[in-house]
This record gives structure tokens, C-alpha cells and sequence, in this order.
């Protein structure tokens, strides 16, 4: 799936919607319609899911984006059939029939820097006994250990033996539903347990769950496979495992934190978004915020409308696992923070090291100051954490152009918006780790008027 877009800078009118560097000559408000399709964050699991049936899964809204094409690798590399359903874009029928073990070498070359494969243990072990891990990569924004995935493993009774290109999983015993209780409602150890106690003979309890939307859509597609889960208060989940599960047809939840970066994006350059396909209930944060801060939204049966409302105002905001404000959102919203008057904070409860992104900023003309430690002062509602940090942004600051190399994905994405509100040109390098989680991102800053050339 490779996107072409009409633009004047390249013969034949034609550019491809891939880039390593670009160059932006920022100034412009952004405006005009964009569509958001499904979560990355859930049509990656749902596809992995796709592995557990005896029949082929149908999977609608699936973005055109870099973590889709290695998760399909993946599944190919362990014999699944993977096809794009003629006449509808973004459709995939994947049929697990074939499911073969791979061999190491293989998996290490498709997975890249994805931490995708983590995912794959529980489905393979119940269909073929065991299961490869190599090296995880992932965006560099803290540590992101697996222990959580391990120890969960475990307790369904997998072997776990660390090699020195990777891990191997074994199950010479089969797999048997766990009492678990997760030291932190982590999202991928919770979509771990899930796919694993699906088939695991026996109840699994999980408690300390995470209840992402994302995760919701999971437990709905899992259902429609036949599995048996039902969510209690307290974010408790329990999974009576049963003996088989079929294919599912579904349509993946859409995109919140796609959708949350152009609503930024807007705001930031003091443009009119409307983001097609976000829906508000599983936005409501996230809008309270953009009311906080002096924005606008208009809610529609088929998106959401996007400006600012008058001068921005500074907002303190504190990062949780859902429903409270995602780790995902602050970096484009520090963004707009930076032409807000007066001081906002921002804290940062879920990575300890998601605020490298902003020394580019500074470096276009932010004020923004790091406190590594965090700070004490202040109400707080979401409850310290060791790692966390906090960032004042004091603003408006004018911005100006800079040369800026992209470190991760939704800071690097903050890093295109903050080119395009500031002043001058800039040079973004490594831009191409964007199209991890943004689908035909440069085609869309094209139909909202951003003014930027391809150069590499």
C-alpha cells in the first residue's frame, strides 16, 4: 500500500507519501478535512488475535501505516494468509490455516524496531507449543520492560529461556488460566493476558487491568471469536478459557491519539481542522482539555471540528492511564502550549523520559523547562510515581525555523507541527518514523495547506 498524492514539486505532478527529510516553511495556518481510520494501538493486536481462530478474520478501518505492514510480515512469516480485500480500501482477510513456526532469523528480520512480537507468545504457544522473541526496539521514550509480559506468561505455565539473540517460550504442559494482579494497569500486559487466557484451560483472573477503549474494542473482537470475557469493577477481567475460537469481522476503533495530534495541530497554528471519523465519548478528556486551553471542537455524526476559540490559556494537565489524560497526547498539545499566555505544566506520570522531544523545541525559541524529578507543588488528582516529570511551558513564545532530527513517533509528529506554527524554514530529518502510527501523513499536511518540500 504506497499513496500518491498531486503536487507541483515533483515531475509528473505526482510525490510519494514516504520521506526521510523534508523542508517546511512554517507560518501558515492548518486547515481543511482530514480522516482518521483505526487505532494502531488495536488493529495491530486484533491481527495478532487473527492467529487464535480456526477461520479467517475480516478486520475493516485498517490504517495504511509501517507497525500494520511488520505485524503482516509477522503473521506471513508463521504461514498466515494475509489479502486486501478487493474494492474495499483498508480491508484484511487474514487466514491463520497455514500457521507454521518460523525460524528465528526470520522474525528478528521482519519485527525491526516493533515491539509487536511480545504479542505473538500466547497465540503461538497454544497453536504450536512455542514462541520467539527477539531484541524489542520501540520508540526511545523510557524504560519499556517486558517483565510485566513474562511474569504474566509464566503464570500460565510457559518455560522462558533467555537466549542472546532473544527469548524462547515453550509449553510442554499446555497452558492453564492465572490469578494475576499487574503492578501497573500496563495496555500491552493486559492485551498479553487476554490473548493468552482466551484458550488457556480454566478461569483467569486479571486484576489492575488496563481499560483503554483500545482494549475494549480487543475484548470485542475476541468475543465475536467466541471467547468468554466479562470486565468486573476495579479493573478486574476474568476469561474463562475455552477450547476453540473462530474467525471475526470487524471494524476497528478509530484512532484517538491521531486524532488528538491534528485537534493540536490546529490550535497550534491557529488553523480549522475537522477530523473525520473521531468520535467523542472516547475523546471526552481529551475535549475538556482543548476547552481548558481556549480551543473549540463542533461534534458531528461523522468527526470532529477543530479551532481555537480566542487567545489560548495556560493549562496544568497530568498524564494516566485511561480514562485520564493520555501519555500520548501531551507532546503535540505542549505544542499549542507554547503560544498559550502565561505558565502550563505538564506532568508526566506514565514514561519517565517522554520529554526529549521538547529540547527541539526550546531550540526553535519555546520556554520550556524540565524538571527531571518532577514537582511537588501543587493539587494533585493522579498520584506520584518515581519516574515521573513535569514540564513548565510559558508562553506565547514566536517560534522559529531549525534544523530538527525526529526521535520518536509522537514527538517527532510535534516536531512537523511546531515547524509548521513557527517562522522560517526548517529541515525535519528521520521523518519516515512518523509513518509508524500516521497514515498518508504527508498527503494530509498537504491537503491542509501545510508548504513544505520532499528532499530526501
Amino acid at each position: 500500500m504506497n499513496t500518491l498524492l498531486n503536487d507541483a514539486n515533483t515531475p509528473g505532478g505526482m510525490v510519494e507519501d514516504t520521506a526521510e527529510i523534508i523542508k517546511i516553511r512554517g507560518g501558515r495556518p492548518l486547515s481543511g478535512r482530514v480522516e482518521v481510520k483505526g487505532a494502531k494501538n488495536l488493529v495491530t493486536k486484533a491481527m495478532v488475535a487473527a492467529l487464535l481462530g480456526e477461520t479467517a478474520s475480516v478486520l475493516h478501518d485498517v490504517p495504511d501505516i509501517s507497525d500494520v505492514a511488520v505485524v503482516r510480515s509477522l503473521l506471513e512469516v508463521h504461514g498466515v494468509r494475509v489479502d486486501e480485500v478487493e474494492g474495499e480500501e483498508g480491508t484484511l482477510r487474514l487466514d491463520p490455516s497455514g500457521v507454521e513456526s518460523a525460524h528465528m532469523e526470520e522474525i528478528d528480520a521482519h519485527a525491526g524496531a516493533s515491539r509487536i512480537p511480545i504479542l505473538f507468545c500466547g497465540p503461538l504457544l497454544h497453536r504450536l507449543g512455542q514462541a520467539f522473541i527477539p531484541d524489542l526496539g520501540g520508540c526511545r521514550i523510557g524504560d519499556r520492560p517486558i517483565d510485566f509480559h513474562l511474569d504474566a506468561l509464566r503464570k500460565f505455565g510457559a518455560v522462558v529461556e533467555k537466549q542472546p539473540n532473544g527469548i524462547r517460550l515453550s509449553a510442554p504442559q499446555g497452558l492453564r488460566g492465572a490469578n494475576i494482579h499487574l503492578p501497573y494497569p500496563s495496555v500491552g500486559a493486559t492485551e498479553q493476558v487476554l490473548l493468552t487466557a482466551v484458550r488457556a484451560k480454566g478461569v483467569t483472573e486479571l486484576k489492575n487491568a488496563a481499560i483503554e477503549p483500545e482494549i475494549m474494542d480487543l475484548i470485542a473482537v475476541l468475543q465475536k471469536m467466541g471467547a468468554i470475557i466479562s470486565y468486573e469493577p476495579n479493573r478486574v477481567i476474568l476469561i474463562e478459557g475455552v477450547d476453540a475460537l473462530r474467525g471475526y469481522d470487524h471494524r476497528a476503533i478509530f484512532d484517538r491519539n491521531e486524532a488528538a495530534s491534528w485537534a493540536c495541530a490546529a490550535l497550534a497554528t491557529d488553523g480549522d481542522i475537522f477530523v473525520g471519523g473521531a468520535k467523542q465519548q472516547e475523546m471526552l478528556t481529551f475535549l475538556n482539555v482543548v476547552r481548558k486551553v481556549g480551543g473549540e471542537f463542533d461534534i458531528h455524526e461523522d468527526g470532529i471540528r477543530f479551532r481555537r476559540g480566542g487567545a489560548l490559556r495556560p493549562v496544568s494537565v497530568e498524564t494516566d492511564v485511561h480514562p485520564g489524560f493520555m501519555t500520548d497526547w501531551q507532546q503535540p498539545l505542549i505544542v499549542a502550549l507554547t503560544q498559550a499566555h502565561g505558565e502550563s505544566i505538564v506532568h508526566e506520570t506514565v514514561y519517565e523520559n517522554r520529554f526529549g522531544f521538547t529540547d527541539a523545541l526550546v531550540k526553535m525559541g519555546a520556554n520550556i523547562v524540565v524538571h527531571p524529578h518532577g514537582l511537588q507543588d501543587g493539587p494533585r488528582r493522579v498520584p506520584r510515581r518515581n519516574l515521573e516529570q513535569a514540564a513548565t511551558i510559558t508562553g506565547p513564545t514566536p517560534l522559529h525555523g531549525a534544523d530538527i532530527v525526529v526521535p520518536d513517533l509522537r514527538g517527532g509528529y510535534s516536531h512537523v507541527i511546531a515547524a509548521l506554527t513557527a517562522e522560517g524554514e526548517s529541515t525535519i530529518s528521520n521523518i519516515g518514523i512518523i509513518s509508524r502510527g500516521y497514515e498518508k501523513f504527508l498527503s494530509k499536511l498537504q491537503l491542509l495547506g501545510a508548504d513544505f518540500d520532499i528532499v530526501g
